[in-house]
């Protein structure tokens, strides 16, 4: 999902050199830039539904389910390449309809059991619509990646009108965060850009072990749980 986006109304410097070597773009880029900002109250809007449900939860199960939240919008550029790469028109209309991981939110759980906890509790809210669920945590991904992957509509409130809009919503448990950000960077920011067949077996290894951590200490919780 990439760093933190602070502000998604920001240009950053190789977005500006993009749009200089494609002035065709320019109109297209200006509407994206615009479209972000819609994007950015999406994620302040799912992120407070979350922050309440967390605070909720503790007062029920005396434990916070959520450590903490990661967040990112898509700069324009990285929208216009993702257009290009789908073959999708460059107008806002077209790209809210068709491109669903422009707002991203990383949600790190304490356990297995909170993330299915937190997926419930959100889908749960009657403005919040479903649109894809991939479970990589019953079903690992063949590298090992384990990760509970929503995309959901929320509707936004503008002044003039009300815009649904898509969101990738990733929840997982530190220890599967983890592993998938040390596994990213070691397979595609390397220097040599390449990974033996030995390494990704080894990388698989690790995930495994991960995931046997992730159940033990679901166990130990659970334990410890039953006896208050």
């Amino acid at each position: 999902m990439g760093k933190i986006s602070k502000n998604g109304l920001d240009a950053s410097k190789t977005d500006i050199a993009f749009i200089a070597q494609h002035a065709e773009l320019a109109e297209q880029f200006t509407g994206l830039l615009e479209l972000t900002q819609i994007y950015n109250s999406a994620i302040k809007e799912i992120s407070t539904k979350l922050e309440i449900l967390n605070d909720q939860f503790k007062i029920k199960h005396s434990h916070n389910p959520i450590r903490y939240i990661e967040s990112r919008v898509k700069s324009p550029r990285s929208i216009i390449e993702k257009c290009r790469r789908k073959n999708i028109e460059l107008n806002p209309a077209d790209v809210v309809e068709n491109v669903f991981d422009i707002a991203g939110i990383r949600v790190i759980c304490c356990y297995i059991d909170d993330i299915y906890s937190v997926a419930d509790m959100l889908l749960s809210q009657n403005d919040i619509t479903l649109i894809r669920k991939k479970d990589y945590i019953k079903s690992p991904k063949e590298n090992g990646y384990r990760s509970l992957h929503l995309v959901i509509r929320i509707p936004i409130f503008l002044a003039d009108r009300v815009e649904m809009v898509p969101a990738e919503i990733q929840i997982r448990t530190v220890a599967m965060d983890f592993w998938a950000s040390l596994e990213h960077q070691l397979r595609y920011k390397s220097k040599s850009g390449y990974i033996t067949e030995g390494i990704s077996r080894e990388l698989k290894e690790c995930a495994e072990d991960s995931a046997e951590l992730d159940l033990r200490m679901q166990d130990i919780y659970r334990r410890l749980n039953s006896q208050i």
